[in-house]
C-alpha cells in the first residue's frame, strides 16, 4: 500500500511538472515573456495553481533546452540570444531542414503540395484572414520536413524552431519585414514541385539563411555573452 501511495505521489508530481513545462513553453513561444524578462517561479505557480517545485523543475528543463537562462544573481530570464547564437541556430536550421527536405521530396504527394499551398495562402495578410503568421510559417516548414520520416531529425528541427520562435514572432509584427513573405516561399515551393532532391536541399538552405540578415537588423541582439 505504501509503495502504491508513493507511486501515485510521484505520478502527480510528474503531471504537475509537465503542466508547468507546457504552460511556460507556450508563454515563451507566444511572446508573453520577452527576451531578458525575468520569470518568477512563485508567480507562475500561482497562475497555474501548483507548487513551486514543478515550476522550478520545468524551468531547469527549459534552461537545458536553451529557452531560459538561470543565473545566481538574476534568477531565471527568458533567453535573449546574441548575434553569435542566432547565427548558430540559423546555420543549424539551414543544414538540418535542407537535409529533411532532400529526404522528404520522394514522399511528397499532390495532397501534400496542395496543403503547403494552402498554408502559403494563410500567410497572406488579407483583412478577413487573421491567422498567426509565425504559427502558420512554422506549420509550413514542419509539414514539409515531416515527410522526411526521420523522427530524430525532426525533433532537432523542432527544438531549433522553438528557440527562435519568440524572436520570429516579434520580427513578423514589424512593418519593415521583407524576407519570409509569400514570394520567397513561392520560389521555394516551385523548386520542390520540380522534384530534384539536391536542388530542394540547396533551396531550403538558402531560404532559411536569407531570413537571417533582416531578422538581425530588426532585433536588438547583443554581440557577445
Amino acid at each position: 500500500m505504501t509503495t502504491l501511495n508513493c507511486y501515485k505521489a510521484d505520478a502527480s508530481l510528474v503531471a504537475a511538472h509537465d503542466e508547468a513545462y507546457g504552460y511556460i513553453l507556450g508563454a515563451l513561444r507566444s511572446g508573453k515573456y520577452r527576451a531578458g524578462e525575468r520569470l518568477v517561479a512563485d508567480n507562475i505557480a500561482t497562475e497555474i495553481g501548483t507548487s513551486r517545485m514543478p515550476v522550478r523543475e520545468a524551468l531547469r528543463r527549459l534552461a537545458a533546452e536553451g529557452l531560459v537562462t538561470i543565473k545566481a544573481n538574476r534568477g531565471v530570464t527568458a533567453a535573449a540570444p546574441n548575434v553569435q547564437e542566432m547565427n548558430e541556430v540559423f546555420e543549424m536550421r539551414a543544414v538540418l531542414e535542407g537535409l529533411a527536405v532532400r529526404m522528404a521530396v520522394p514522399h511528397l504527394t499532390a495532397d501534400d503540395l496542395r496543403h503547403l499551398e494552402q498554408l502559403l495562402e494563410a500567410m497572406e495578410p488579407h483583412p478577413e484572414n487573421q491567422a498567426d503568421w509565425t504559427t502558420v510559417h512554422r506549420n509550413f516548414h514542419e509539414l514539409l520536413c515531416a515527410k522526411s520520416e526521420a523522427p530524430r531529425l525532426l525533433r532537432q528541427i523542432s527544438s531549433l524552431h522553438t528557440v527562435v520562435e519568440p524572436h520570429m514572432r516579434r520580427w513578423a509584427s514589424m512593418d519593415n519585414r521583407h524576407v519570409g513573405t509569400r514570394e520567397h516561399h513561392d520560389r521555394l515551393l516551385q523548386v520542390i514541385r520540380d522534384g530534384d532532391p539536391l536542388a530542394c536541399e540547396l533551396a531550403m538552405r538558402k531560404h532559411v539563411l536569407d531570413t537571417l540578415p533582416d531578422l538581425m537588423q530588426a532585433l536588438p541582439l547583443a554581440h557577445g555573452p
